[in-house]
């Protein structure tokens, strides 16, 4: 069966690359083996080499998976989009002052 190949841009794909890693140098420091941190995801040595190497074509939920098996680190994904500077000028901008109406 072949997968559908992730297409992702240059930048995005040095997020990528830096996350895997930093998953890699987390799960060095905790002396943990790769093998037994894909046990604790519940998912194959070869998907944790994936992900510490950045692939886009890795499931979210398994990056999730592993940052929970080094002990909780999954509790960072909540910073992720946590302040949209961005959107929230794009959300400004939409934002009128309604006049008031004098009867």
């Amino acid at each position: 069966m072949k997968t559908k190949a992730t297409i992702v841009m240059p930048k995005t794909q040095n997020i990528l690359t830096q996350m895997g890693e930093q998953i890699k140098l987390a799960r060095l420091r905790r002396n943990i083996s790769s093998q037994l941190l894909a046990e604790r995801a519940g998912i194959s040595r070869q998907t944790l080499s994936a992900i510490e190497k950045g692939s886009p074509s890795v499931a979210m939920g398994s990056y999730a998976a592993v940052l929970h098996g080094l002990n909780g680190l999954d509790a960072d994904l909540l910073l992720v989009a946590k302040d949209d500077a961005f959107g929230r000028k794009l959300q400004d901008l939409g934002l009128s002052n309604k006049k008031r109406i004098r009867g």
